[in-house]
């Protein structure tokens, strides 16, 4: 079983204090890091980037790892940050703890490149699930094809330890940064990887971040927090924007549930606790975790403002969304049954935002979406929460001096009913084309080394054009959009019909959230009725076979 491998993977990083081969080693601010050298990749694993945040540090924001000349093994991923497990997270079944903050490196030690490009990324999982131990994530094959890239991937708090806003209880005063603590993680990883990946060869002038679903959200996010300024070059964003957020007041609902589950409102009952304590409590709270918060402070109410006041000019921009995302929660939610049941529900939660102009773009948008109406919905939500979102931020930074990429993956997942949906393209980012959790089946490797020439492309020098296909900039006039695809190519304004009746709708940070769903909808009722009909149905043909018996 897939929990089985990467719960085998275990293991713990050791002191080392005989002799060690300089050759696999890094010397870091923090200590001497001996890696893994398998063919001519060298891998190091479980590095700390922050000082672990336990104990006083529980709900705080990160602290430099400090200052260290000891050496240690690097052969092991650190902890997964805590949350339940669930199957399409692999990560979810290796050892949890607070203490997550590691980093893993690989480097092709055969590329004679001088200062070489990094890459750092950011896990997915809703920002409440993920880790780096997951092998969609590992490096090997993606610096054994591009071997002039060094590789980085960042763990980080999620959930209960990264996203839960404290201000409600009595001293939560003490706590002001735990609404966003792992995109603040994730900006102490950067700085780790500023003062230290010289020593591995790396270029700190050259870096990339990159990340997909809440760490492509995280790859929108870090370029208008101020903190981040300066700790890269260039970003990646993975069906991801800044739409994945959360106002205060939906951050709220989770917060109720902690205090419910903990049994109390006080931050000293909190920090009382032990890991395995927090560890049943998120069983109950992890299906409801918070997105980022937008609190003003670390993250603007309007997220977008940044881009369309060209703060994040500076930084060059390559985003993109899939065609089918939504169909991926077919098998979250257990199947088309349980999907055709609980999309309608948001929706119309979803509708009551809107005005009466707005629902009736809304009626003629899903006029001519074709098949049942759960999946019409469904492209309600991939434009919504994931496509529009995507173009609004390319669109605002582009016309404020930014550099910005577009893309729109078509290639589909063979999985029933799945098409493009969200996260299939991960195996053919890093070139783990037997990691099959969201295609299906092996990855085709032209594609997967199209795919990856064209993100180090982009790291090297902002632009990800290739041999065989120039890819042009995004404006808000043409929309030059690259259609990944197995033939990849340029289109202008994709599905624009869609874009025109539904961008006016971007106000409403239309989210993922639902765990305060009203269920008093149409749909409901409807439902309810329906299965009231069907009982008396079944009650009287049960009642004429009794008699003709």
């Amino acid at each position: 079983m897939e929990s089985n491998r990467v719960r085998d993977s275990y293991g713990v990083n050791q002191l080392i204090t005989g002799e060690y081969d300089a050759a696999l080693s890094a010397k870091c601010h923090n200590g001497i890091f001996v890696g893994k050298s398998e063919s001519d990749v060298l891998a190091f694993r479980g590095i700390p980037f922050a000082t672990p945040p336990v104990g006083e540090l529980r709900w705080k924001a990160p602290e430099a790892a400090e200052d260290c000349t000891d050496v240690f093994e690097a052969y092991y991923n650190g902890k997964s940050p805590i949350q339940t497990e669930w199957p399409s997270e692999q990560a979810s079944y290796y050892p949890q703890g607070e203490d997550c903050l590691y980093l893993n490196l690989w480097k092709n030690q055969a590329d004679p490149t001088e200062k070489k490009p990094v890459m750092v990324f950011f896990h997915g999982g809703a920002y409440g699930w993920g880790g780096t131990v997951d092998p969609l994530y590992d490096g090997r094959n993606f610096v054994t094809k591009q071997s002039d890239i060094i590789l980085v991937t960042v763990g980080y708090r999620t959930g209960l330890m990264g996203f839960v806003d404290l201000s409600y209880l009595e001293g939560g005063e003490d706590f002001p940064d735990a609404p966003n603590l792992g995109l603040l993680d994730q900006i102490e990883a950067l700085r780790w990887v500023q003062k230290n990946i010289s020593a591995f060869g790396g270029d700190p002038d050259n870096v990339t971040i990159f990340g997909e679903s809440a760490g492509g959200g995280s790859a929108s996010l870090l370029p208008i927090i101020p903190q981040a300024k300066g700790l890269f070059r260039r970003a990646i964003a993975e069906s991801g924007s800044v739409v994945l957020t959360f106002s205060k007041e939906e951050c709220r609902d989770f917060t109720r549930r902690l205090i419910r589950e903990a049994g109390t409102k006080k931050m000293s009952d909190l920090m009382a606790l032990s890991e395995e304590q927090l560890q049943k409590i998120n069983e109950a709270v992890n299906s409801y975790n918070n997105f980022p918060q937008r609190d003003g402070r670390l993250i603007p109410v309007n997220p977008y403002l940044p881009y369309e006041e060209g703060a994040t000019k500076d930084v060059d921009i390559l985003i993109g969304t899939n065609s089918e995302e939504m169909n991926y929660w077919i098998g979250e939610v257990g199947g088309v049954i349980p999907f055709r049941f609980t999309i309608p529900i948001k929706y119309e939660n979803d509708l009551r935002l809107l005005n009466h102009e707005e629902k009736q773009r809304v009626k003629r948008f899903m006029s001519v979406m074709k098949g049942h109406s759960m999946f019409r919905m469904a492209r309600f939500y991939d434009e919504l929460m994931f496509r529009l979102p995507a173009v609004a931020q390319a669109e605002a930074h582009a016309e404020h001096g930014g550099k910005a990429y577009m893309y729109l993956w078509t290639i589909p997942s063979v999985i029933t009913m799945r098409n493009a949906c969200h996260a299939v393209e991960l195996a053919y980012v890093f070139g783990n084309r037997e990691e099959t959790i969201y295609t299906g089946q092996v990855a085709d490797e032209k594609i997967s080394d199209t795919i990856m020439q064209m993100w180090t492309n982009f790291a090297r020098t902002g632009n990800p054009s290739t041999d065989q296909v120039i890819w042009e900039r995004y404006n808000g006039t043409k929309r030059a959009t690259m259609i990944l695809s197995e033939t990849p190519h340029l289109q202008d304004d994709p599905l624009s019909g869609r874009r025109k009746l539904l961008f006016p709708l971007l106000k409403h940070m239309i989210n993922p959230s639902y765990a305060d769903l009203d269920y008093n909808v149409p749909f409901v009722k409807k439902v309810i009725a329906g299965g009231a009909a069907l009982l008396a149905g079944a009650t009287y043909l049960t009642y004429k076979l009794i008699k003709k018996k």
